[in-house]
């Protein structure tokens, strides 16, 4: 058997606000609580299962998207008053970013957690 990520735990304040808050930013639902935790499934099947706990230690998290997809989730952020930035290091908000043909944006969910689409350049 290959070596596959399943799924990681995205530590949080309020499992329902965030899990709620990224699946709607990228067009998802949330899965049925499975015990201590509210599962968002990707489209390769690896889940990101929101935990409370007291303290958060901000992480990044990063999503390959679609061009269409990249366009609904960056309407979604504007319509939601969101900030973002084109760059990690949150230094230029309101534009995009990105490398290699694709197109970048940062921005922050509930907690902090700097989160990022990006899509592939086109060949």
């Amino acid at each position: 058997m290959s070596v596959e990520l399943n799924h990681t735990i995205v530590c949080v304040t309020d499992r329902e606000r965030s899990a709620e808050f990224l699946a709607g930013i990228l067009g998802l639902a949330t899965e049925p609580v499975d015990g201590p935790f509210v599962p968002i499934r990707l489209a390769n099947g690896v889940t990101l299962d929101y935990l409370r706990v007291e303290h958060v230690t901000t992480q990044h998290y990063a999503f390959l998207v679609g061009e269409a997809e990249f366009d609904a989730a960056l309407a979604r952020i504007a319509e939601a008053g969101l900030t973002y930035w084109a760059d990690p290091f949150h230094e230029r908000p309101g534009e995009i970013g990105g490398t290699g043909g694709g197109r970048g944006v940062y921005f922050a969910d509930p907690d902090g957690h700097n989160m990022e689409l990006l899509t592939k350049g086109q060949s």
